[in-house]
């Protein structure tokens, strides 16, 4: 009873979550499904019923699925798109994903996955269907009308890969299975129409909905994933309380039953040899499920202890974190992220914190990831950097070169972009994340300048801004779909600051950020410093100087196009000066000291700014 009445008050508060949103139209999905797997050939059958709301303005006549295993098999898109990548050389080294490389291309037919649909009814009645590799089209035979519900029943059977990228068997740590992107999942139609995007190798985008998930394996697997454990007491093994082991039974066969409330993917894992660590923080229940090796052990503890002590900081900075509860799941080839659970290859601390903050940047902040991964990966990669830097504080850990280079916590992403820019291999953001030419350019765009365009952002309109704009996009459109606009025009709002032209150049163009110190003189008594715009994308301009008697000032000048200023930053003096009109290549700063007073000018003293030739942003005078 108490943990009915526990999830009706969950659903109650998405309730109202949902209803203060920004009012754009979004499909809703409910899934009901049973699957029985065979541990020995590593198949499963399953049955799904789904409960598919049309609450768009449009006629829906086909619907398309997403079967992502069979992407694994030689021949597949993503085994094909990955040997051509590989065929580029960067620095003497192949361009593939070293995970993928041409692995998928030397499966047997025992290791390669599937997912076959055995049958596919909508409201009773059979519907012609027509397999494009990872996606499924259904033409209905009768059309889905707007805002009317269907039902649709799949009758499925899936073959687990031998793992090679995300989901499948007997990973390199020896984890029996990690179960994600498994089942037939509806592709997204939002008010762009539908997106069918076949698995080649980067992100996804789902509907938000329920899953009601049942489980039926061999009774010696312990299983953890997405969603709420509905029959713990018969289940035991620390999801009734922490600490009880699994409960013997005489079947040969375990059910395990979860259930999700608005997610938006279902993710699992079993194996027979994981541990479970059980830890609580502000009423969320923290799981950590793992398989021993003695020498990874405290690492495991490590894990549970460090989320206890971050979760308030991340709720603090980001947003509540609105689910029962959250799994850090041994699994997988690296770090991924689902609904209230993560794989993950180890116990590293930057790759927990980097999965768990996609719980805010994806799963409750859905955007396209294939057509906005740097709001995904980056945000997520900005949010991780921030969360290390407090978790090493709190725990007395000395912080790294890297952290304490400049700009603070954020150095690696700012080297991966010059570095790109250095290859002359830099795509638009705005690149489909399939459609790179490189991996690496989809790699240092989605993580590195993404993680950029919020540190920046700062500079641009004040740290302390900055952050507000973050909770303030979590307020108004978790559980939503927001796209690049939708966060500009929170930004711009909250900042008062006309963000246009960042969002363009940044985003949409590959042109560079680069000023300098020109030159300096003295005329009737005033001192005067001529800058230089050199780069193509303009910006705003903190220059600070630096006297002989170690005071410092910061002289502000706004650019036009942004029609506002940032507060005060920093210590000392704080000169707001008139904009710099954005066709102009130079701009004269006058400051009342004497010239020989001054013996040190920087441009961008933070080095938040992404100038890509820092050698003429500093100068040094020896009068």
């Amino acid at each position: 009873m108490k943990r009915i009445s526990l999830v009706i008050i969950f659903n109650l508060a998405f309730v109202v979550f949902v209803s203060s949103q920004p009012n754009r139209w979004q499909q809703h999905v409910k899934y009901n499904m049973n699957v029985d797997v065979d541990v020995n050939t590593n198949r499963f059958t399953g049955v799904q019923k789904l409960e598919y709301t049309n609450n768009s303005p449009d006629k829906l006549n086909r619907v398309f699925f997403h079967l992502y295993w069979n992407a694994f098999q030689p021949g597949s898109e993503m085994d094909v798109r990955s040997r051509e990548l590989g065929k580029i050389l960067i620095n003497g080294r192949p361009d593939w994903d070293s995970r993928v490389r041409d692995r998928i291309s030397k499966l047997t037919p025992e290791e390669i996955g599937y997912q076959k649909i055995k049958s596919l009814t909508l409201n009773g009645v059979e519907q012609p269907m027509k397999v494009h590799g990872t996606i499924l089209e259904v033409d209905l035979t009768k059309p889905i009308l707007p805002k009317t519900k269907v039902n649709f029943q799949l009758v499925f059977e899936a073959r687990v890969p031998l793992q090679i990228r995300r989901s499948g068997r007997d990973n390199a740590e020896g984890i029996r299975y990690s179960i994600s992107q498994w089942y037939p999942k509806m592709c997204e139609y939002d008010y762009e129409g539908w997106h069918p995007t076949p698995y080649v190798a980067r992100e996804f985008y789902g509907v938000w909905g329920d899953y009601d998930v049942t489980i039926k394996i061999d009774k010696a697997y312990k299983l953890a994933g997405t969603g709420i454990l509905q029959n713990a007491a018969s289940i035991g093994w620390g999801y009734d309380k922490p600490g009880t082991p699994l409960k013997d039974i005489s079947s040969a066969k375990r059910t395990w039953h979860f259930i999700g409330n608005n997610v938006h993917d279902f993710v699992w894992a079993a194996d027979p040899n994981y541990e479970h660590i059980v830890r609580k923080q502000d009423g969320v229940i923290l799981n950590v499920v793992y398989k021993k090796v003695d020498s990874l052990e405290k690492k495991w503890q490590t894990v549970a202890d460090a989320a206890v002590t971050v979760l308030p900081y991340m709720e603090k900075r980001f947003g509540k974190y609105p689910y029962p509860q959250y799994s850090f799941i041994q699994g997988g080839d690296g770090g991924m992220e689902y609904p209230m659970a993560t794989l993950l290859r180890g116990p590293g601390l930057g790759g927990v914190f980097h999965e768990w903050m996609h719980s805010w940047y994806q799963m409750m902040l859905g955007t396209n990831e294939s057509l906005y991964p740097w709001m995904d990966e980056g945000f997520t990669s900005y949010a991780e950097a921030e969360v290390t830097a407090y978790y090493d504080k709190a725990m007395n850990i000395e912080p790294s070169e890297r952290q304490k280079a400049l700009p603070l916590n954020h150095a690696g992403a700012y080297n991966g972009y010059y570095f790109l820019m250095k290859q002359k291999l830099e795509e638009p953001l705005t690149t489909h994340s399939d459609h790179y030419n490189t991996n690496l350019a989809y790699e240092i765009n989605a993580y590195s300048k993404g993680e950029m365009f919020l540190e920046q952002l700062g500079y641009i309109v004040s740290d302390s801004v900055r952050d507000k704009i973050l909770l303030e996009y979590y307020k108004l459109w978790r559980f939503k779909h927001p796209n690049a606009s939708d966060f500009m025009k929170v930004a711009q709002d909250v900042s008062g600051v006309q963000l246009d032209c960042y969002k363009e150049y940044w985003i949409s163009t590959t042109k560079s950020i680069d000023y300098a110190i020109d030159s300096l003189w003295g005329e009737n008594g005033i001192s005067k410093i001529r800058l230089r715009r050199i780069g193509q994308m303009p910006m705003p301009i903190d220059l600070q100087l630096t006297f002989k008697d170690s005071s410092r000032e910061i002289h502000y000048i706004p650019l036009d196009l942004m029609f506002g200023d940032k507060p005060a930053e920093g210590k000392g003096p704080f000169i707001a000066h008139s904009e710099w009109n954005w066709t102009n290549p130079t701009y004269v700063v006058e400051f009342k000291h004497p010239l020989t007073d001054l013996v040190l000018v920087e441009i961008d003293p933070t080095k938040r700014m992404a100038d890509v030739d820092q050698k003429n942003n500093t100068l040094k005078l020896n009068w």
